[in-house]
């Protein structure tokens, strides 16, 4: 979605359109398909921004972090040198993989040339009064660093929930976070629910605050729903309390972007286990996030000049709004 949006909206003047933070989500071994841009190109990809759990007031940008020495000054001095290069070997810049490295070299100057970029993830500007009311977690001040782009009119910005694997590991069998393998309820009940009611509630009120809400659409998803059958032979069966991985039903949340509150749209059946009334597919989903974006054309060109088409399936769900 971000990919899509970042291709079809203006550029923003100073960062990218689309950012994900605090993390490449994804186990260590690998990263998680489905959040780059794939066919539109690197261009569109997201900028990572990298949090701390222990410094949580800290977010970098992993690429993008001078190294020791380097000052502002001597980079522009490098880049007019490079610049200089660039001009005896002119011809070979028609090539289409050369432009596309050239833009992404200069977004990276841009990016670390401009106090917008510091001053967009500094979450230690925001009052002490403010930050507690988010939660001083690493998620907590992801989410006040995202109000802090929208701010800055940032188009789309990605917040993937950050576990705590050294404290919930072995309470969980989550890997931290809410893949509740084990002691489900209590692991919700007193850990994962209390820091996202506080941060999401502390984000939507904020953004009503700065009357931004109307403008700005906030999304709650996930990969996939839990098993509606207590236990998981993974953590004991029924005794250990945990929920397995269900793909069949998801709730999601949408607050804001002119969504009307208050509202219930489908059901499942009485087990929890199917859809019954509205049933709805992610690209249902998808296509209300581009609705409520201004985002209806969907076409693309591939780099042989084929189109094909973004997202054909799906249609959005104008009558929430």
């Amino acid at each position: 979605m971000g990919a899509v949006v970042s291709a079809k909206r203006a550029s923003h003047p100073t960062l990218p359109n689309f950012i994900t933070l605090p993390q490449k989500e994804g186990a260590p071994a690998y990263t998680r398909p489905g959040q780059f841009a794939a066919r539109l190109g690197l261009e569109f990809e997201p900028l990572f921004v990298q949090g701390d759990s222990q410094a949580r007031l800290k977010f970098q940008i992993p690429a993008l972090t001078m190294q020791d020495g380097l000052t502002p000054a001597r980079l522009q001095r490098r880049h007019q040198l490079l610049r200089q290069f660039n001009a005896m070997r002119r011809g070979v810049d028609q090539l289409s993989s050369t432009a596309d490295w050239n833009a992404r070299q200069q977004r990276a100057l841009s990016l670390l040339l401009n106090s917008v970029t510091t001053e967009a993830f500094d979450v230690a500007r925001e009052p002490e009064v403010l930050r507690e009311r988010y939660g001083q977690t690493v998620n907590g001040m992801s989410l006040l660093a995202a109000r802090r782009l929208v701010e800055a009119e940032v188009p789309f910005i990605t917040v993937f929930w950050r576990g705590d694997p050294e404290r919930l590991n072995k309470k969980c069998a989550s890997g931290g976070g809410w893949d509740t393998h084990g002691n489900n309820f209590n692991c919700l009940q007193e850990d994962l629910l209390p820091e996202f009611d506080r941060a999401f509630s502390a984000l939507i009120e904020d953004l009503a605050n700065r009357g931004l809400l109307e403008t700005t659409l906030v999304l709650v998803s996930s990969e996939m729903g839990r098993k509606p059958k207590i236990g998981d032979p993974r953590s004991g069966g029924a005794s250990g309390a945990g929920r397995d991985h269900w793909t069949h039903c998801l709730t999601n949340v949408l607050a804001g972007g002119g969504i009307r509150g208050g509202q219930t749209y489908g059901s499942s059946d009485r087990f929890a286990q199917y859809p019954a009334i509205h049933p709805l597919t992610p690209s249902d989903i998808t296509k209300t996030v581009y609705y409520a974006m201004g985002v209806d054309d969907l076409e693309a060109v591939d780099p042989q000049g084929r189109p094909y088409n973004l997202l054909a399936e799906g249609k959005p769900l104008t009558t929430l709004f």
